[in-house]
């Protein structure tokens, strides 16, 4: 079978060509001013003391998710255990959370009630 057009195809139609306006000298230019912007708020994810967990999953957990040695995660985990709470690290919102939930869910895995909360640096 063969089609056929009915008629040819038009050309397109051109576009009419437009100029840009005449300066008048009336023109406002805008001095382009440098933005300040202040660096994201930080937080600190602070461990509990509580008399359950061991000292030594303290220090593994220590460790494993905020990356200190043997010696710091030693010393953090005493001042955990001395003063009731201490900080494991300053980060930004989302990866203070993100520390929390790691910790939270290490702790029931191994079914210890350890806690951890992330709260504003001031």
């Amino acid at each position: 079978m063969n089609f056929m057009a009915t008629k040819p195809p038009s050309p397109p139609t051109a576009l009419p060509i437009s100029r840009p306006a005449r300066d008048d000298g009336g023109s406002v230019v805008l001095e382009r001013r440098t933005q300040k912007t202040k660096p994201p708020q930080m937080y600190q994810v602070v461990m509990l003391n509580d008399d359950y967990t061991p000292m030594e999953f303290v220090i593994v957990v220590l460790q494993e998710f905020f990356s200190k040695d043997r010696e710091q995660a030693t010393q953090i985990m005493l001042k955990i255990h001395l003063d009731g709470k201490g900080v494991c690290g300053v980060y930004s919102r989302d990866i203070a959370a993100t520390k929390v939930e790691q910790v939270l869910d290490a702790a029931a895995k191994a079914g210890h009630p350890l806690q951890c909360v992330s709260e504003p640096v001031e």
